[in-house]
């Protein structure tokens, strides 16, 4: 019995050891490589100048608000992340007016959307990248009781120090692809010590919460919420406001599909096929969303090179008969802009990228085409296609095929668009299951 006793301390002994070795490697390789983060940061800001703009707020220096309240802190990684969180973030602010919210992300395009979402509700800066001396220093300022992580964003030291300061931690909306589990599965000690960390954990779908339990999370700690994302809802302002901008724009008449989210490659894909469309289909407009802003010139360089007359979003150039395609080169629009289009095409999806999320269109009524490479929104993709909402479409001639039958036949669009909705309706229940989670962990904390 003793001899058990000393080789399970013995084994438990050296696994934290190890697992300290592991994250002090970890954690130097991280600083060492600091100057180049801040090297391809500032490389991209050449386009993007957002890039280079409050990079203290990176290493955990900023000026903390003057209140006392007790903090719950949510982090959103980038513009998907916050739109996802976004629901979230405003039942907290109603349900727990005793507590101070703190949102952070790591992009500028997510960051401008906390700041369009919430205003001065909430206290923005971006996260400190994932060195101790960062993290020590973004806790002391911000002192958070409750930690949201959104999607699957672990970090080795994020969730060591904050759980040693006393902070809990939910990770919601949790997914983990066969090919992320494969990953963290190769860092075996580092991936038990940051589940351990994890105080619940909401995933999307039952396959994603067996890959957390293969890793080494408690099973006690695991809840299958399914997805937030399916809890998108469009409000009736949203709905006017876009009934106006369609008026506006006389879109009565014409044929609108919008490709959004594009990636470098897509955007070519998705002239050539609205190319070959406007053959027949002269009354069509395309609205082009590439996904990030440094992307924006050079996509309208590329569209007036191929003889279009485009207007632009960001100059609020008109749009009327003889606009062909609109690049929509603003930010936080485009989850209303999918109002205003007869059907939408979801980028990322036609490269290997995993695409992006659905839902947002879906949650207009319209139908939904993607690529082949949804990996990302695997789950929501397959619950959308076996509805019949979404179509995949393994290259361009077949996302052609679509587009014809789609304008040719009003009532398999309708078809669609109903389905859509039924599946977003069917599968809602992902928020009141985190809010529950986030008011047990709250209810646990001295």
């Amino acid at each position: 019995m003793v001899g058990t006793v000393f080789h399970r301390y013995a084994a438990d002994l050296f696994r934290v050891r190890a697992s300290v070795v592991v994250r002090f490697a970890y954690s130097m390789l991280f600083t060492v490589l600091q100057p180049f983060i801040v090297l391809r940061m500032l490389l991209r800001s050449r386009r993007a100048p957002a890039y280079r703009q409050r990079l203290g707020e990176r290493f955990g220096f900023f000026d903390a608000p003057d209140d006392t309240r007790p903090c719950i802190w949510i982090h959103a990684v980038s513009l998907g992340e916050t739109l996802a969180a976004g629901p979230l973030v405003e039942r907290i602010l109603k349900e727990h007016p005793d507590h101070r919210v703190i949102v952070t992300t790591t992009t500028p395009t997510g960051s401008a959307q906390v700041k369009r979402l919430f205003g001065e509700r909430v206290f923005h800066v971006y996260a400190p990248w994932d060195t101790p001396g960062a993290v020590k220093r973004f806790l002391k300022r911000a002192r958070p009781r409750l930690l949201i992580l959104m999607e699957t964003e672990l970090w080795p030291n994020l969730l060591y120090y904050a759980q040693r300061s006393g902070c809990q931690v939910l990770l919601a909306n949790a997914r983990l692809s066969a090919r992320s589990a494969a990953g963290y599965a190769r860092v075996e000690r580092l991936t038990r010590e940051m589940l351990a960390a994890l105080d619940w954990v909401g995933v999307q779908n039952a396959t994603d919460g067996e890959r957390f339990l293969q890793l080494g999370l408690d099973p006690r700690r695991l809840r299958v919420t399914g997805s937030v994302k399916f809890d998108v809802a469009v409000d009736d302002a949203t709905r006017c406001s876009i009934g106006e901008l369609s008026q506006q724009w006389a879109l009565g008449e014409r044929f609108v599909i919008i490709f959004a989210s594009t990636h470098e490659g897509e955007d070519e894909v998705a002239l050539s096929v609205y190319t070959a469309f406007r053959q027949q289909h002269k009354n069509a407009l395309l609205l082009l969303a590439p996904r990030h802003p440094e992307r924006f010139q050079s996509v309208y360089e590329l569209c007036t090179r191929n003889s279009f007359e485009v207007a632009r979003r960001s100059q609020t150039d008109p749009v009327d008969g003889s606009t062909d395609l609109l690049l929509l080169d603003s930010l936080g629009e485009l989850s209303a802009l999918f109002g205003v289009a007869d059907l939408a095409v979801i980028g990322g999806s036609f490269i290997d990228r995993g695409g992006h999320n659905p839902l947002e269109a879906a949650a207009w009524g319209i139908p939904v085409l993607c690529g082949p490479s949804m990996f990302n929104f695997e789950d929501i993709t397959v619950r959308l296609s076996t509805a019949g909402a979404l179509q995949r479409c393994a290259d361009e001639h077949e996302l052609l095929r679509q587009f014809e039958l789609l304008a040719s036949d009003a009532r398999e669009k309708r078809r669609r668009g109903a389905a859509a909705l039924e599946v977003l309706e069917n599968n809602r229940g992902a928020l009141d299951a985190l809010c529950d989670g986030l008011t047990e962990l709250l209810g646990r904390h001295p």
